[in-house]
C-alpha cells in the first residue's frame, strides 16, 4: 500500500474588514490590487487630487457606510457631507460642488431614509456648497445594511494654499485643532449600547472655513490632513513617510477628553488610532506656529487648537513617529495593522 502525503492546501486570500482601516492593510491593498490596475503613478496619496489641466480645481470621492445610521452629534447623512468638504480642504480648497449617490436596501423605512437626506440636505445648506448631481439604486434586503452613501466634492483653491502630505519639513510645529477620539468611541459606544454615549457626541463637522482662516500665511502652511480612519496615528505616519521627515508629539499636548480615555481604558484602546470626523492636524513653519494657532482659535472649529509637537531637525530616520510620554521616555507610534472599530464612518 503506498501512502502519499496529500498537496498542501492554500487558500484563497479574501479581503478583511482592516482592509478599509485606512491602516497598513489599506495600504497593502492599494498598493497591490488597486493603484496597479490603473497604471503607473507615483507621489503621496492626499485626501484629494489636483484636476488634470486645471490645477486650481480639486477633486475628490468618499463612500460612507457608518452603523448606526444615527449617533450623537450627527448621522450618515451630515457626515457624508462634511468628511467630503474636508478632504477638499485638506489640499486647501474651497468646496464648489457636491455629487451624491445613495445605495438603499429594500425593507429601508421612508421615515430613516427622509431623515437622513433631510440631514444631508441641511449639513449642505449650512456648508454653503450645492448638490448639483446624484444617483439612487435599491438592492435586495441584505445586500446593504440600510443605506450607503458615496459623496464627489468638486473644490477650488484660492492660490494661497498649496498644502501636501510630502511637504512637512524638518523644524515644522505639528498643530491639532481640537480633541481626538470622539468620533470613533461615540459611534462604538452607541451600536454596542455600552451607554459611553451620553457623555460624549461625534466631533462631525465642515473644516473648510478653518482651512480659510489659515489662508493668509500661504506657503508656510506645508500639510494638512484631517485623522479619520485609523485615527491621528495613521495620518502622522503617512504625512511622516510621504515627506521622509521623523515626527515626535507630546503626549501631555494631546487633547484627549476623560469620557473618551476612560472609553478607550474600558475597551483597550488606544486614543491616537480612534477616527475623528472634525479636527485637523497641520504642519507650519515654526515662524508661524503662532500665528497660525491664533487663526485656527479664531473661528468655532478650531477654538481648542494645540501645539502637540514637532517635525525633527536631527533624529530617528524618515517615516518614523515618537510618542514623548509623561515620564519622559518615547515610544514608536506604529501605522495601525487593521480594523479595530468597524463600519465608524
Amino acid at each position: 500500500m503506498t501512502i502519499e502525503c496529500p498537496a498542501p492546501r492554500h487558500e484563497e486570500e479574501v479581503v478583511l474588514l482592516g482592509h478599509g482601516a485606512g491602516g497598513r492593510l489599506s495600504a497593502e491593498l492599494l498598493s497591490t490590487l488597486v493603484l496597479p490596475a490603473f497604471g503607473d503613478r507615483s507621489g503621496p496619496l492626499e485626501d484629494a487630487a489636483l484636476l488634470p489641466g486645471h490645477p486650481e480645481l480639486v477633486v475628490s470621492t468618499d463612500s460612507f457606510v457608518v452603523s448606526p445610521l444615527f449617533f450623537p452629534g450627527g448621522d450618515i447623512g451630515s457626515l457624508a457631507v462634511h468628511g467630503t468638504i474636508n478632504d477638499l480642504a485638506m489640499r486647501g480648497a474651497w468646496p464648489l460642488a457636491l455629487s451624491v449617490a445613495l445605495i438603499i436596501e429594500e425593507g429601508l423605512p421612508l421615515s430613516e431614509l427622509h431623515s437622513v437626506l433631510q440631514s444631508l440636505g441641511k449639513a449642505a445648506h449650512a456648508a454653503e456648497v450645492p448638490v448639483i448631481t446624484g444617483d439612487t439604486k435599491v438592492v435586495g434586503r441584505g445586500a446593504v445594511d440600510k443605506v450607503f452613501i458615496n459623496t464627489t466634492g468638486i473644490g477650488q483653491r484660492p492660490g494661497a494654499l498649496y498644502p501636501s502630505a510630502a511637504l512637512a519639513r524638518p523644524g515644522d510645529a505639528v498643530l491639532l485643532s481640537g480633541p481626538i477620539g470622539l468620533h470613533g468611541t461615540t459611534v462604538l459606544s452607541t451600536r454596542e449600547g455600552l451607554g459611553f454615549e451620553s457623555d460624549i457626541a461625534s466631533d462631525s463637522q465642515p473644516l473648510h472655513r478653518l482651512v480659510r482662516a489659515l489662508a493668509p500665511l500661504g506657503e508656510h502652511v506645508h500639510t494638512l490632513r484631517d485623522p479619520t480612519r485609523g485615527g491621528l496615528a495613521a495620518s502622522l505616519n503617512e504625512i511622516a513617510r510621504d515627506s521622509s521627515v521623523a515626527v515626535e508629539i507630546e503626549e501631555n499636548a494631546l487633547p484627549v477628553p476623560a469620557s473618551v480615555a476612560s472609553a478607550c481604558d474600558l475597551l483597550g484602546l488606544d486614543p491616537l488610532i480612534v477616527a475623528n470626523e472634525g479636527c485637523l492636524v497641520a504642519f507650519v513653519a515654526p515662524s508661524a506656529a503662532d500665528e497660525a494657532l491664533a487663526a485656527m482659535r479664531s473661528v468655532p472649529e478650531g477654538g481648542k487648537a494645540v501645539r502637540i509637537g514637532d517635525v525633527l531637525a536631527d533624529g530617528p530616520g524618515g517615516g518614523r513617529v515618537t510618542l514623548r510620554t509623561l515620564v519622559g521616555a518615547r515610544r514608536v507610534v506604529d501605522m495601525p495593522l487593521g480594523e479595530q472599530l468597524p463600519r465608524i464612518c
